[in-house]
């Protein structure tokens, strides 16, 4: 009951979006792509800038770093045995290569594991929202209609508004800049703003799927990638790292969270397979309603 009262809060958002859009009816791209450019950078910028860095966060790095692109070898591998196009492929890759570490994954580390692991989870979002904001805008845009190409898709996410957040706020951490409270409150503001947009946008565009749209064969591959093999490549990774067993822990349960928001954000900027996306987001979230409690009774918490 206690775990099911975490998870409430993020269904009850995903709600309200979803039943804004049946009743009212908004521009989700207009919407999304305010959060993406002018809220993102904020909450990149704060989070970089207010944690400091330490050997353990090295680590932990290379763990999000190393599972992203076993995950992303692994759709590669599945999407060409099912005969996936382009788009399917970067859609897949969305679904199937990045968690919700941020807005659902770290609750339930704190609700598991306490104030210690939470501020682990905490630099586990850090790590994912910048892979996200690379390498899955990076796949969003080489898979959208505009059939980007390689040198564009990489200017764009040169170009991204919160890849330059994040690296001014590392800058002005590891410089020890001391900003104004102030001026960190307006940050706060926005910041603040940016996660539960996002997880509106995710709920109004599950509002507008089509299910003549969704390929289905291709959200299975997806979610089963997500769900299962995600934290089984987690665990076979972690055995070769030098961390204590309560980043473990953390590691393994923000690696069997389900598809983050901020994917289907790309993918409706991008035009990737926005309903295959959504649907995929959809379908292991209200999965991982069975499939956390059950990683928590393995990891022993």
């Amino acid at each position: 009951m206690d775990l099911m009262m975490i998870i409430l809060p993020v269904f009850l958002i995903f709600f309200t979006g979803f039943m804004g859009q049946k009743m009212i009816g908004f521009d989700i791209r207009s919407i999304s792509t305010a959060a993406l450019y002018l809220m993102s950078p904020f909450l990149a910028f704060r989070t970089f800038y207010t944690h400091a860095l330490t050997i353990d966060y090295l680590y932990i790095f290379l763990f999000c770093l190393l599972l992203t692109v076993s995950l992303i070898l692994i759709v590669w591998m599945t999407s060409k045995m099912m005969g996936a196009g382009r788009p399917q492929l970067s859609a897949m890759i969305l679904g199937g290569a990045f968690p919700n570490s941020g807005n659902y994954g770290a609750p339930v580390v704190l609700f598991a594991l306490g104030a210690v692991g939470f501020d682990y989870a905490v630099i586990v979002m850090v790590f994912q929202s910048f892979l996200m904001n690379t390498i899955g805008i990076f796949f969003a845009s080489i898979g959208g209609k505009e059939q980007a190409s390689l040198q564009e898709s990489l200017q764009r996410v040169i170009r991204m508004p919160v890849i330059h957040g994040a690296v001014i706020g590392l800058v002005l951490q590891v410089f020890s800049v001391t900003i104004p409270g102030t001026l960190l409150n307006a940050v706060d503001l926005v910041a603040d703003a940016s996660i539960p947009t996002v997880m509106l946008v995710l709920g109004m565009q599950l509002a507008a799927i089509e299910r003549k749209r969704v390929a289905y064969r291709f959200a299975s591959a997806g979610t089963v990638i997500r769900m299962v093999v995600s934290p089984i490549i987690a665990v076979i990774i972690l055995h070769f790292f030098p961390v204590n067993e309560l980043i473990k822990a953390v590691l393994i349960l923000q690696s069997a969270m389900p598809v983050a928001a901020n994917t289907t954000m790309f993918a409706i900027q991008f035009d990737t397979e926005p309903d295959l996306v959504s649907f995929t987001t959809l379908a292991t979230t209200l999965i991982s309603l069975l499939t956390i409690p059950f990683v928590l009774f393995l990891i022993g918490a």
